[in-house]
């Protein structure tokens, strides 16, 4: 995509530069809690204590996590870990068309994300002199860490967020995972479930487990209520979709002030707020109204910290509306969520191919159902095959959760007068 076209050649780190930095990742792993947390992930937490360690886990203990990139150009993806063993690497160089198989713990709890238009020194340390700030400061344009390849910490916002616990659950025994756009948005990014040899995790049909958030305009497919999202699952399970964004449509979702660069308009910079007619680029990077604002009502913290009282902010209601099954606000969690029992490898693809997913709106009860038990039933696979079910679900999805009665995606409400904000980055 065009947020990568400034590639840069990866390069290459010395055995001892690799065993300072490994030192110094473990010990700086705490610190790799800054983005807002899935409240189910903290309410339902195993009792096993799980220290976070650097990696990679030995094979008797270990499953795949696989990062692959559909972009159109190189991204840079970041792996943090808060609980468990991570993969031995905080970050890499990942071409278009490629991918990278690693292994974490079964205990793992930890985040991917995806870095765009990076640029660092030949240590991979810190920012090469390329981007004329003699290798200080940022190496990439989002989701930087530090300016270091292998991050340590997480990255900036605004960052589309892959969260995983693999070992959740009163027993430990419970796999947790989400799509986050809590801490803002920047590229397209789905989850794929890999279950590995157990039978009982093969029995999981694909439609169940494998979300995706594209809210980036040229990537999405034509609308339908159903797909297969490339290798995500088949035409026997078909994903629900959200149905009902277009292209054009979903270049506007971010609001106005929450772009990371806002498009500039001739004249004086005043302007109609929001101004529709402005052409935004399509890399749009946008921040959610928490990592703007880091505001109580935004972030519901202090006395917001209560979901009667903290609602869904405009931006969580777009964000909702492109990208049904992510994590749009810290009161999100009930509704953005996946449950499925512990034991099988995941596979996080950037700039997937498809449509947005819509199923936990689709087959909310079949998951809980499935999480209780721990197995699939007949019931739930004939659920899963029914298209009836996946097409009823589509014909409300426009409905944003938390909206009021009329309010529509795109619709802009009253005209107020705003001056140009400054641009970001």
């Amino acid at each position: 995509m065009s947020a990568s076209k400034h590639k840069r050649r990866e390069r290459k780190v010395s055995p001892s530069q690799i065993s300072v930095l490994s030192v110094l990742c473990l010990s700086l792993l705490p610190t790799a809690t800054a983005y807002t947390t899935n409240r189910y992930f903290t309410n339902n937490a195993g009792p096993l204590p799980r220290p976070a360690r650097w990696g990679p886990p030995e094979k008797r203990d270990s499953v795949p996590l696989v990062v692959s990139n559909q972009c159109d150009g190189t991204i840079w993806p970041g792996i943090g870990t808060q609980a468990g063993t991570g993969a031995g690497t905080g970050g890499f160089e990942l071409p278009p068309g490629s991918s990278r198989s690693l292994t974490v713990s079964t205990d793992w709890q930890g985040r991917v994300w995806g870095r765009t238009n990076c640029s660092f020194n030949a240590a991979g340390t810190g920012a090469s002199n390329l981007n004329g700030n003699n290798g200080a400061g940022a190496a990439c344009k989002t989701g930087d860490c530090g300016g270091v390849l292998s991050c340590v910490i997480t990255g900036a916002t605004p960052v589309t967020l892959a969260e995983f616990d693999l070992a959740g659950g009163s027993s430990n025994d419970q796999t947790f995972y989400d799509i986050s756009l809590v801490d803002g948005y920047n590229i397209p990014l789905g989850i794929i479930y890999i279950p590995g040899d157990d039978p009982k995790l093969q029995d999981i049909p694909p439609n169940l487990t494998n979300p995706a958030c594209i809210a980036t305009a040229g990537w999405l497919a034509a609308p339908t209520t159903s797909g297969t999202s490339g290798n995500s699952s088949n035409a026997t399970y078909p994903i629900p979709y959200e149905s009902k964004q277009t292209n054009a449509e979903v270049a506007g979702w971010c609001p106005w002030d929450l772009q990371v660069t806002q498009p500039t308009k001739p004249g004086d910079g005043v302007y109609p707020y929001p101004d529709d007619n402005i052409q935004r680029p399509i890399f749009d990077p946008c921040l959610s109204a928490c990592s703007k604002t880091n505001a109580p009502q935004d972030c519901c913290t202090g006395s917001y910290n209560n979901p009667s009282v903290c609602k869904p902010p405009l931006y969580a209601r777009m964000a909702k509306g492109v990208c049904p099954d992510a994590y749009s606000y810290a009161f999100d969690d009930q509704t953005s969520t996946f449950i499925i029992p512990s034991g099988g490898g995941w596979e996080v693809t950037f700039c997937p191919p498809g449509r947005s997913t819509n199923i936990l709106n689709t087959f909310k009860a079949q998951m809980e159902t499935l999480s209780q038990q721990g197995h699939m039933t007949k019931a739930i696979l004939q659920d899963l095959t029914n298209i009836t079910i996946i097409n009823e679900a589509a014909s409300g999805s426009e409905r944003v959760r938390g909206e009021t009665p009329g309010f529509k995606i795109g619709s802009t409400g009253a005209l107020v007068v705003m001056v140009a904000w400054a641009v970001l980055w």
